[in-house]
């Protein structure tokens, strides 16, 4: 079985498509992991590490005003990094992580509050795939195991897009070769 970054690398492949990640817990490891596929280059066009929350609104246009109220632990906030991150580096898909790894709560969020984003091209017509899509994590371990955990469910999250597109394409394949039905 491969790795869901050797299936995120080999599903864009195939559809010509381009990836960008905007990270904060995660601290470049969602990048780390899609870089140590072969082929990567062909799809993945850079990361951005926000850390500070003052980043995430400079670099990936995070509303300042969001970030003010709610901090950079947020459902809006990993949204609109993904959307950010998509845009200021020229990808069709855009991921992100942000949350709080611990050991200390953050942003009046305990330890273990993750959220993941996507945000990609909208499949034309199908209403499925693309878009914004987002995930609420209540993750448990220590430092290492939330972080390893933000990792595989943001390339999980984006891995089930990816699919629910190509579903969605082959889908309208098929009802042409069926005659509409």
């Amino acid at each position: 079985m491969s790795s869901p970054a050797t299936e995120v690398v080999r599903l864009l492949t195939v559809k010509g498509e381009s990836l960008a990640v905007a990270e904060s817990l995660t601290g470049g490891l969602v990048a780390a992991e899609i870089t140590t596929v072969p082929g990567a280059s062909k799809v993945f066009r850079g990361s951005v590490t926000a850390y500070a929350t003052a980043l995430k609104h400079e670099l990936l246009a995070v509303d300042a005003t969001l970030l003010e109220q709610r901090g950079a632990v947020d459902a809006q906030v990993a949204a609109q990094m993904a959307a950010g991150v998509r845009k200021a580096l020229g990808a069709d898909w855009g991921i992100a992580t942000t949350g709080v790894a611990g050991p200390d709560p953050q942003d009046g969020q305990p330890v273990g509050t993750v959220f993941v984003a996507v945000d990609g091209p909208l499949a034309p017509g199908s209403g499925s795939a693309g878009g914004g899509k987002v995930e609420a994590l209540r993750l448990n371990g220590d430092r290492a195991e939330i972080r390893m955990e933000s990792v595989r469910s943001v390339l999980a999250l984006l891995l089930k897009e990816l699919a629910g597109e190509q579903t969605g394409n082959e889908r309208a394949q098929d009802t042409e070769r069926n005659g509409g039905f």
